[in-house]
């Protein structure tokens, strides 16, 4: 029972296909010709060349496997990259789907929590929460590929939809997520955003993209989500694990408008969006927060404490060299 992972060389998809192999099940790869190697080196996969916008190497990646974990996107929180979000995260989830039903395989297409409504601090959103997040092509495109998604499952596909919230945890080789915790602990932050943020533990996320994969699953969705807290919180806890200072209070608008308003014109300077944009920005004031409760209940789903997560991802990025 071979499983399929794309995106095996990102944090998510990087600890799914260990837990696979520690579970003594074979794993294929599907991997870009660009990728770092790094991620897979020394572990027993079968490393296959492919990109989800050539469907041919989706149907040859495809062949022989009973499962599939959608774990690759195309993730940026900000204005560009339209063009490369429609084609990866919509055209490519529509021609992986079509690959993974032609061979009748099952298959977990990983989200985001992006894609749902916003919370308020009171009341974390559920899978059901109405309402959108800021549009922008990361936050359209994922939800358009659930839309996906559903029409492939009405068309006989066995498919679930999962929706991890804010992943933290080892082998973060990009890194992804973990930027924010290494951006914390290597630069003094003197103010966070004002928002929420649900941490958790992306070895926990793994377990529950496989939990999904079971026959009985199909067709729901689940949010992943961890631990909701405030953006100062989170940093003070980053600060806290790497010995750093923390932050000593909340960055507010104006001030915050304006940042993200300098990010917009280095974007159109430079032709390189950073980070730090006026999407980003007007994101940072949400509440992520989220309850797992289905998933609790139907997959079992438990998260680990955010102390052990964010010390675990430290010291992770400390032996690696990253700090």
């Amino acid at each position: 029972m071979t499983t399929l992972v794309t995106g095996a060389t990102g944090l998510l998809g990087n600890n799914i296909v260990r837990l696979l192999l520690e579970r003594g099940q074979p794993v294929r790869a599907l991997v870009r010709e660009t990728a770092d190697p790094r991620p897979l080196d020394g572990l027993n996969v079968d490393v296959v060349g492919g990109d989800l916008q050539d469907p041919v190497s989706l149907q040859q990646a495809c062949q022989g496997i009973s499962e599939v974990v959608h774990a690759a996107a195309f993730v940026a929180i900000g204005r560009t990259g339209e063009a490369s979000a429609q084609r990866i995260n919509v055209e490519g989830t529509r021609a992986l789907a079509a690959a993974a039903q032609a061979v009748g395989a099952r298959m977990v297409h990983v989200s985001s929590v992006d894609a749902l409504a916003p919370a308020t601090r009171q009341s974390p959103a559920d899978e059901e929460t109405p309402g959108s997040k800021p549009a922008c092509p990361y936050v359209t495109t994922k939800r358009a590929a659930e839309g996906v998604i559903r029409q492939a499952v009405q068309g006989g596909l066995q498919a679930t939809i999962v929706n991890p919230a804010f992943m933290l945890g080892p082998w973060d080789w990009k890194p992804s997520s973990g930027r924010m915790l290494l951006e914390v602990a290597l630069r003094f932050s003197p103010a966070a955003p004002l928002g929420g943020v649900s941490i958790c533990d992306v070895r926990d996320v793994a377990a529950g993209c496989l939990a999904a994969l079971e026959p009985g699953r199909m067709g729901r969705q689940y949010i992943l989500a961890g631990h909701n807290m405030t953006y100062f919180e989170a940093w003070t806890l980053f600060a806290e694990a790497a010995g750093a200072r923390g932050p000593w209070g909340q960055a507010r608008p104006p001030l915050t408008t304006l940042i993200g308003w300098c990010g917009d014109r280095v974007a159109n300077w430079t032709g390189k969006e950073p980070d730090v944009n006026s999407v980003s920005v007007k994101m940072s004031h949400l509440w992520h927060h989220y309850s797992s409760r289905r998933a609790a209940q139907e997959l079992n789903y438990q998260c680990r404490g955010a102390r052990e997560t964010v010390a675990d991802a430290w010291q992770w990025f400390v032996e690696y060299g990253y700090s």
